[in-house]
């Protein structure tokens, strides 16, 4: 049998593991009274034009983070601090309470449902190529990488990896990017044939500057006999549903005002992008096989 002082010590290490354990198991918690009461959320950009960044006077643009301040206000919160991480960093930062939620417009997929939760759709958006100026090894689609021996650039933790596994491209044709600031320089150097990103992402990187394009004509890529169409929302973690819900809520009230389409438009979401919004249901997508 412990001795008396052995038995507390045991105690109280057992005490102090469930506190741990406890607030481990809260950080990434929180309600929107907790948000009111504190008077600022937090939330986390990816630094990628035009769904969620910082400009260079240090405010936060982009649909995502627009469309956010927005929805925050009629909730009552004006005081937002804004946080930019590497997209791969989103949801392992989410999962940590490094912030309370994300407006990146991070594409709603049944893997990444499993680890946090979403908001409604906010947008909907294409696939598309940057390519080096003049398209030097007349690249058009996602497949021709499955065959042609190039090189094809990614970022870390977005959808085009598995896109691109399932037409065949083989790992070793991939080049893993941690920002998307370095495609440019990426393609136009030749470490790759192409960066493979959204449209909206391409068509922003090929305007700042003459070195690289958007491959014209793209094909979209076709998987499982389903153009691929990605449908993008706010992200929270699995404990914060009490305040995703209430976001949701206001979030389905501003989808409905000119204001919010006014948003996209200014991004450049094409209205087939701004209809595409409700063509989905969050649940829908975190079900989809």
């Amino acid at each position: 049998m412990p001795s008396r002082q052995t038995l507390s010590t045991v105690l109280i290490t057992a005490a102090a593991t469930v506190l741990v354990t406890a607030l481990a198991t809260s950080a990434s918690a929180i309600t929107l009274k907790q948000a009111k009461d504190r008077g600022f959320v937090n939330v986390a950009v990816a630094n990628e034009i035009p769904y969620g960044y910082m400009n260079a006077s240090g405010e936060a643009e982009g649909a995502g983070p627009t469309v956010a301040k927005a929805v925050l206000k009629r909730l009552g919160i004006n005081d937002i601090q804004w946080v930019v991480t590497q997209f791969g960093s989103l949801i392992p930062g989410l999962k940590a309470g490094r912030f309370d939620m994300v407006a990146a417009e991070m594409a709603i997929r049944p893997e990444r449902c499993k680890q946090v939760i979403y908001s409604e759709p906010n947008t909907s958006y294409g696939e598309g190529l940057l390519v080096k100026s003049g398209n030097p090894d007349n690249i058009h689609s996602y497949k021709a990488f499955a065959d042609n021996g190039k090189k094809v650039a990614i970022m870390a933790g977005a959808d085009q990896l598995d896109m691109l596994q399932k037409l065949g491209v083989p790992e070793s044709s991939m080049v893993t990017m941690n920002s998307n600031a370095d495609a440019i320089s990426t393609v136009s150097t030749g470490r790759a044939a192409a960066y493979a990103a959204t449209g909206l992402t391409a068509s922003n990187l090929a305007k700042k500057s003459d070195a690289v394009a958007l491959a014209d004509p793209f094909e979209d890529p076709v998987i499982d006999g389903k153009e691929v169409r990605s449908w993008g929302g706010f992200t929270f973690a699995k404990d914060s549903m009490g305040f995703r819900d209430a976001f949701n809520k206001e979030l389905e009230a501003f989808k409905k005002t000119d204001d919010w389409q006014a948003i996209l438009r200014k991004y450049g979401f094409t209205p087939a992008d701004i209809k595409g919004s409700f063509a989905k249901t969050t649940e829908e997508l975190c079900n989809a096989e």
